[in-house]
């Protein structure tokens, strides 16, 4: 991948469009793992690691930014011209000497800058295979290996056929360097204190834990975030196929779609609150309600309509609904914040307390039930 010659080709304008396209496909899949990454979290860790989270949402951003500077932008079949190929292995090392012995300035020299680029670019993935996965260099020259060798092939084939040639000049310098790169970052992340390495499993991660502020809000977050993105991939596919159906323009205005999806977000958070009675959230954070004076399923129910069932209903309503939507949020947080053990508005209509469900899992082991008797 010709990142020297990429970057004198394009603009700083095109450069900052690629950039923020990374940040932009990072964080939109950053949202769509958030749920599954915090209950992964809880289950092996006991707990919510911010600091993490940070560098697996960096190494997100990373891997849209190695699709998006090594294969965009795609050029116009209409006006492509075939880029060549080198298959001398280490020519970089005569253009480097050629280079200083040209030049004051060596490191504005292109082939110089060409190098540096390559191996720069793979560097933060050697650091995310040692830190994010636990492995060392060997790995960490395997991984480089072969992803630098996927990128160089989708560029010499045309993206796998799409184009009749390679857009990009496939350099066998390329897997060098990039590999290098990657040995390098791995290198780096040994600065890192071991206990960081990989994904903790830690043996107490199934001792309940303090009910803290921060972990009520995440239920909170958790809910809302895959709500939101039922509601959203359901009015999605319910929207092409009106599209596939041949439906009148007025039905495909996306009013319909946008209330099927919240209908079915909202049913399938109470048919889960209803049979566990927990959300999607207190189950990513291993949280539950229980005890109280009323029957399980009115006690859910209640449960529900004070938590994240009442959030969607009044958001799904149309006109200022949207406003009492938001009122409902902010007096559920202080509630929350007020309230004994973080329990909120489900807790209070519910008349249940807050646990950590792995409470309930310790209380039946230290008391397990009497094997039933004869004529029980």
């Amino acid at each position: 991948m010709r990142l020297a010659s990429l970057c004198e080709n394009q603009g700083v304008g095109d450069q900052v469009i690629l950039g923020a396209l990374a940040v932009t496909l990072g964080v939109a899949v950053g949202v769509l793992l958030f749920v599954p990454f915090v209950a992964l979290s809880y289950r092996r860790s006991g707990g919510f690691g911010f600091r993490r989270f940070v560098v697996w949402g960096a190494a997100l951003v990373y891997a849209m930014a190695l699709w998006t500077y090594t294969l965009l932008p795609l050029p116009d079949p209409d006006a492509l011209r075939c880029a060549g190929t080198g298959l001398d292995p280490f020519a970089f090392v005569d253009d480097v000497r050629a280079a200083l012995g040209r030049s004051s300035e060596p490191l504005r020299d292109p082939a110089v800058l060409q190098l540096l680029l390559n191996v720069l670019l793979f560097v933060p993935l050697g650091f995310f295979v040692r830190v994010l996965w636990g492995r060392g260099i060997v790995i960490a020259l395997a991984v480089g290996l072969g992803m630098s060798a996927l990128v160089e092939t989708t560029q010499l084939t045309g993206v796998w056929g799409i184009y009749p040639c390679a857009y990009r000049v496939f350099d066998v310098d390329d897997l060098l360097t990039n590999t290098l790169g990657a040995v390098i970052g791995s290198m780096v992340a040994l600065a890192v204190p071991r206990r960081h390495w990989g994904v903790p499993k830690f043996v107490d991660a199934e001792q309940p834990t303090p009910i803290t502020r921060s972990r009520r809000f995440l239920v909170m977050l958790c809910d809302v975030i895959g709500a939101w993105l039922t509601a959203a991939a359901v009015a999605l596919v319910f929207q092409l196929a009106l599209y596939a159906l041949g439906a009148d323009a007025a039905v495909r205005d996306g009013s319909a779609a946008n209330v099927v999806g919240d209908a079915v977000s909202i049913a399938v958070w109470f048919v889960v609150v209803l049979a566990t009675g927990r959300s999607v959230g207190d189950l990513a954070v291993q949280l539950r309600y229980t005890g109280g004076p009323l029957p399980a399923t009115l006690a859910r129910t209640l449960r529900f309509a004070g938590g994240i069932g009442g959030y969607l209903v009044l958001s799904a309503l149309p006109g200022a609904w949207g406003l009492v939507a938001a009122a409902f949020a902010v007096s559920s947080v202080g509630v929350m914040l007020t309230t004994p053990d973080r329990r909120g508005l489900p807790g209070i209509v519910s008349g249940q307390r807050l646990i950590d469900a792995r409470d309930l899992r310790e209380t039946d082991a230290a008391n397990p039930r009497p094997p039933a008797g004869p004529g029980r």
